[in-house]
């Protein structure tokens, strides 16, 4: 028999070994039974039944891109951080864009947060900032946040949303106002991932040479320009293309038109926190810019599309606790939550070694540690590599430098509800969100928050919903309540 060369059009089973054919399974005989043997089939068959992975809890619905980060301005006397050390210098970035609680065939139009997940590959390590397109969230205590998820995501009986669980949850949750005046608002329904904000949300910590401490707030400001969609254009456009907002940025990139953001930081010197009239690590509160003017940062421009969006986008994984030199963690309790949660459910998703992947992995350096084996280990680094520290081997050794400044801490421990500050309560800065408006974006934001309300079966329900409203400014919670009723007469 011949020898047969392969070439790269030359379909092979997934050891290399040639396929003869594709098209036919292997019988017994003419119109008889499959056979055990036939290695190609069990082997297609085998796969394609692992081809999905657990969805995302949470963020399941995503779209991304690659593109690179330009320092505009000199911030280094506010952080060491190396990929910002220099008016000029790029790197390269991975953004994550999601809906929150729908499933992974939702619809992207529709009335939710996106995520903003955004991965710099630094020559220090990867550094992910885990943000949304809002500058606040529901809760502040990640104690919260599987409850928080359970009233939004499909009912254990009905197996879709149901107004009575969302709203029962935001009943029980006074500190969700804020937030819930964001999502019914304008701009609660981006038009695309192009024309819309993305927030650090949380507070983090910047520390410079001098290791002088800092809280910081990221703030990614499109260039683009806001729009959003209504209710009913939202609608129309999920019923059109459920993909719209893939659709959108894909072919964006496909053509050359690159979108692109202006990141801003607010700074607080680490000295100021303790007597800020909110307090500056709760993630359900804003600083306001008179306070902690916008101070720019630089450039961030999308420019390539993934080559496979299952690789490169399903397997992202973006985790808060992924720092570098110069920036580290804040009190924020949401964020301490996050720092393990994040990573632990990657472990879940993708296996302990899902940093070996190519989206995760390290690409201006070299991830050089003594983590070994377990699922999907892709190899150890050399037989003479010992998996131990400290050794007498030259292997990689500690630097004895923190990343950031040390947080002081103070107290007993327990589960303490948080400081408050002159200025904490749950309504203020829904009450002022909703009094910056214009009377449009007002009534608006009265419909969307009647619609949901209305179709709520409880009347106590309904009546502590109207009572968060009504505290954050009382023409708020009598519109609501008059909308309410006009709708549960129909």
């Amino acid at each position: 028999m011949s020898k047969r060369v392969l070439t790269a059009r030359t379909l092979t089973t997934e050891s290399g070994a040639p396929v003869a054919d594709n098209q036919n399974s292997a019988t017994a005989g003419v119109g008889g039974p499959l056979l055990l043997q036939d290695q190609h089939l069990l082997e297609k068959l085998a796969r394609f039944n692992r081809e999905r992975i657990p969805e995302r809890v949470v963020h399941a619905r995503g779209s991304g891109a690659y593109g690179y980060f330009e320092v505009t301005d000199d911030v280094t006397g506010f952080t060491y951080a190396d990929f910002l050390n220099t008016v000029g210098k790029r790197t390269e970035v991975f953004l994550r864009f999601s809906t929150v609680a729908d499933n992974l065939g939702g619809a992207d139009a529709v009335r939710d947060p996106r995520g903003f997940a955004l991965k710099f590959y630094t020559e220090e390590g990867n550094y992910d900032l885990v943000g949304n397109n809002t500058p606040v969230f529901f809760i502040k205590d990640p104690i919260k946040f599987p409850d928080f998820i359970h009233s939004q995501k499909r009912d254990p009986f009905t197996g879709k949303q149901e107004p009575d669980n969302v709203w029962d949850f935001w009943a029980h949750a006074p500190e969700a106002t804020h937030q819930i005046t964001w999502l019914m608002g304008d701009r609660g329904i981006p038009a695309s991932y192009r024309h819309m904000n993305g927030y650090g949300s949380h507070t983090y910590q910047w520390t410079n040479a001098e290791g002088e401490a800092f809280f910081v707030k990221y703030h990614f400001k499109t260039n683009q320009g806001i729009r959003s969609l209504s209710t009913e254009q939202a609608q129309e456009t999920a019923g059109k293309d459920p993909n719209s907002h893939q659709t959108d940025l894909l072919q964006a990139i496909e053509r050359g038109v690159n979108p692109s953001w202006t990141l801003y930081v607010q700074l607080m010197p680490a000295a100021e926190a303790a007597d800020y009239r909110f307090n500056p690590f709760d993630l359900t509160k804003v600083w306001p810019h008179r306070d902690y003017p916008l101070q720019r940062v630089g450039r961030l421009v999308l420019d390539r599309n993934p080559d496979n969006v299952f690789a490169e986008v399903e397997q992202a994984a973006f985790s808060p606790n992924n720092f570098v030199p110069g920036i580290g963690p804040s009190p924020d309790k949401m964020l301490q939550g996050r720092l393990f949660a994040y990573a632990d459910a990657h472990r879940y998703r993708l296996g302990v070694n899902h940093t070996q992947l190519a989206v995760n992995a390290p690409r201006a350096t070299v991830a050089n540690n003594y983590g070994r084996d377990g699922f999907m280990a892709s190899g150890g680094q050399g037989r003479h590599a010992k998996n131990y520290e400290p050794n007498s081997y030259d292997g990689p050794a500690e630097t004895g430098r923190p990343l950031s400044a040390p947080l002081a801490i103070d107290g007993h421990t327990g589960t303490h509800e948080a400081p408050l500050h002159t200025k904490d309560d749950h309504f203020f800065q829904a009450g002022e969100l909703y009094r910056l408006m214009s009377a449009e974006e007002q009534s608006r934001l009265i419909a969307n928050i009647a619609g949901g309300l209305s179709q709520v079966s409880r009347d106590d329900v309904i009546e502590k919903n109207l009572a968060h409203f009504q505290a954050a400014d009382p023409e708020y919670g009598r519109r609501v309540e008059e909308a309410v009723r006009a709708l549960r007469e129909d």
